[in-house]
């Protein structure tokens, strides 16, 4: 069986708005992330505010699906706690998501721009990965 591709999302930046964080594959990087406020839920699960809260950290598998609310395929995180259809995908303020990791290849000063690629890499790198038989798994810390 092959070895699961690894991702890292580094959380740096923690605001009372967004969180901002560094997402590796392996030991490379791969580009920047926002997220809403870190409410710690793997602390406290009930500390969850819907839609304006970033997801717990840990690891979850990484796979792609049909979203149907942005009608494409895109990144899903499987089994998080307290949360349904967490998804990667492009946007550039703790705005465009409701509890789902925005990724870009540039950081702002309160988010992420240059989305489009960055994402498709991702899929593309998922999609790759499972065709040889694997999995991919994200660390979220």
């Amino acid at each position: 069986m092959p070895t699961p591709t690894e991702l890292t999302l580094n959380r740096d930046i923690r605001s009372p708005d967004y969180t901002l964080g560094t997402l590796y594959v392996g030991m490379n990087f791969y580009g920047y992330t926002c997220e809403d406020t870190d409410r710690h839920l793997e602390d406290n699960l009930e500390a969850k505010v819907n839609g304006q809260t970033a997801i717990p950290v840990g690891r979850y598998r990484l796979t792609t699906s049909l979203s149907k609310r942005f009608g494409k395929i895109l990144p899903i995180l499987v089994c998080v706690p307290g949360f349904t259809g967490v998804r990667v995908h492009g946007g550039n303020t703790a705005a465009d998501t409701e509890g789902c990791i925005l990724l870009g290849r540039v950081r702002t000063v309160c988010g992420v721009a240059n989305c489009a690629d960055r994402v498709q890499a991702l899929i593309e790198l998922i999609t790759a990965t499972e065709a040889e038989g694997g999995e991919c798994w994200i660390t979220v810390r």
